[in-house]
């Protein structure tokens, strides 16, 4: 029996190395003292200090942060709101509406990109000719906004994926019983609801704000003149000679980028832990074993 598995195991330690040996080699050679990418010349930190000294880069990376963190939380909330609406409908209008929520998620980045690009140049243009742009003397035109507003777009299917378990799992009849009791729609809301599928809200925040960070090509399409993010501005820098800048930057990314998947997956194994356990606790040996 082992020696059958012998074969998978083998192949799944190559797919990991090929996948994995390109970072590693990336990562090593950030500490290179040296500008070669092949030759080893000894460990130093120089890549990173230049790489605190170059402007360029580090406005695109406050331009990074501060999209990825709006976004991440305007997606949530709306995620969220979108999430617990979906919940409320009927079993079809709930499917019809989960199946256009997954459509992003399956479509290609590239074809949402364009898309959303043919539609901020649509809509620029037929503000830009309304009678209130020419009142207020008003210019609308891409940027920040127009990519604030793609993120929040792709970002938000993902929340609503990872809140709808837990509204699944709760009691419908919790949040009658609170209103029951006098508590107003919101009161009940905040104090019953929103702890019970805070895990998943969390989830749902981080992933969006990885999504948006580590983001390149809706951001190419959406972002416009004047504004750059992060990963455009590595596209824009490896058309050019690779500096050990590049890698420096990338391991930074990287090590970010994998920190906050890590915590994804840890509260995930958490929570179905504790699912497990309550699922344990509701079986005839743990309503005995508690009585």
């Amino acid at each position: 029996m082992n020696r059958r598995r012998i074969p998978s195991r083998v192949f799944s330690v190559l797919v990991y190395v090929f996948l994995y040996a390109p970072i590693l080699l990336l990562i090593v050679f950030s500490f290179n003292a040296g500008r070669s990418n092949r030759i080893w010349e000894g460990f130093s930190l120089q890549w990173y200090q230049e790489l605190l000294h170059n402007t360029r880069l580090l406005g695109s990376l406050r331009t990074t942060l501060i999209l990825s963190v709006i976004a991440a939380l305007v997606s949530t909330v709306l995620g969220t709101a979108a999430a617990i609406g979906f919940t409320s409908m009927r079993r079809r209008s709930r499917s019809a509406c989960l199946a256009v929520n997954n459509i992003p998620l399956t479509n290609a980045d590239i074809i949402t990109g364009v898309s959303m690009m043919l539609l901020f140049v649509f809509a620029i243009d037929l503000f830009n000719g309304s009678p209130i742009a020419a009142l207020l003397g008003l210019r609308w035109k891409m940027g920040f906004g127009t990519l604030l507003i793609a993120h929040i777009t792709f970002d938000a299917p993902y929340v609503i994926l990872s809140v709808m378990p837990r509204l699944r799992g709760l009691d419908p009849n919790i949040y009658e019983a609170a209103q029951d009791l006098g508590a107003s729609g919101w009161y009940a809301f905040r104090r019953v609801i929103l702890p019970e599928i805070m895990p998943g809200v969390l989830n749902g925040l981080i992933i969006a704000f990885t999504m948006s960070i580590d983001d390149f090509v809706i951001s190419y399409f959406t972002k416009g003149s004047g504004v750059t993010t992060l990963a455009v501005e590595i596209y824009t820098m490896v058309k050019k000679p690779v500096t050990p800048e590049i890698n420096a930057l990338s391991t930074l990314m990287f090590v970010c980028v994998f920190v906050l998947l890590l915590v994804v997956n840890l509260r995930q194994a958490r929570q179905e832990t504790a699912l497990a356990k309550q699922k344990a606790a509701l079986t005839p040996d743990g309503k005995s074993a508690s009585v």
